[in-house]
């Protein structure tokens, strides 16, 4: 089975308050997407990478790949003003030999190996699978208020709910046909669109070091998390 992963890199990170492109921060001295695209290309089910970049960092994220002798980047291709835009970049540069498709933000740099390896293997079996991890905090819902205090309606079963984290994997066919069909729905996570058409989408266990890099807070939480795991990018 070829799977091609999709990496999209084109935000700017305006929540991390930081000047540079938020795939570009350092974590220890080295970008957060150099971490991510070692840990993706380094991957033996993954035959081809393509980066989905914006007109600010393209040519660094290039010169980066280089830099770190990163292998498979079969493209780097510009995305758009959103984060579905971008995906769909990728997707309309996949090649014909493309039977899988790996989707994986480009600052989750701590994915790991056996989490990638399981996500493809489900996919490869059900057609979509997703990673996640049981909500460990107590949820609930407000009432919708415009004051600034507001009034909690309902605690929420916690015990089905999951955080959905990336890579998320899916027939070729099955998440073009999806972005098709949905063409004016904006979205936080691909596997909306594949559960939107009815289609069932399994979940895979992930880990909760494979966070997000979007805040100041986080940025810190990744120095950590990337001193204890040792992190290495030779």
């Amino acid at each position: 089975m070829h799977t091609v992963a999709i990496i999209p890199a084109a935000g700017f990170g305006l929540r991390l308050k930081n000047r540079t492109s938020k795939p570009l921060v350092e974590i220890q001295g080295i970008p957060i997407i150099v971490y991510t695209l070692k840990a993706i290309s380094g991957h033996p089910l993954i035959k081809e990478v393509i980066v989905v970049a914006n007109p600010s960092n393209i040519r660094t994220i290039k010169h980066k790949i280089k830099k770190y002798r990163i292998k498979k980047i079969s493209q780097v291709v510009l995305g758009g003003a959103t984060r579905r835009c971008s995906v769909e970049n990728g997707l309309n540069a996949l090649s014909g030999r493309a039977d899988f498709v790996l989707i994986h933000d480009a600052v989750r740099p701590f994915i790991r190996r056996n989490t990638i390896s399981a996500v493809i293997k489900v996919a490869q079996r059900r057609g979509a699978a997703i990673v996640g991890v049981p909500v460990k905090a107590t949820v609930k819902k407000v009432k919708s208020q415009k004051s600034k205090v507001k009034i909690v309606e309902k605690t929420i079963d916690r015990s089905n709910l999951w955080e959905i984290q990336t890579p998320q994997v899916f027939r070729k066919d099955l998440i073009i046909k999806a972005y098709k069909k949905f063409k004016d729905k904006d979205v936080t996570d691909d596997a909306m669109l594949v559960e939107k058409m009815g289609g069932g989408v399994s979940m895979v266990l992930g880990s909760y070091d494979n966070i997000k890099v979007t805040t100041p807070e986080d940025l810190i939480l990744a120095e950590a998390i990337c001193g204890n795991l040792r992190c290495r990018t030779e």
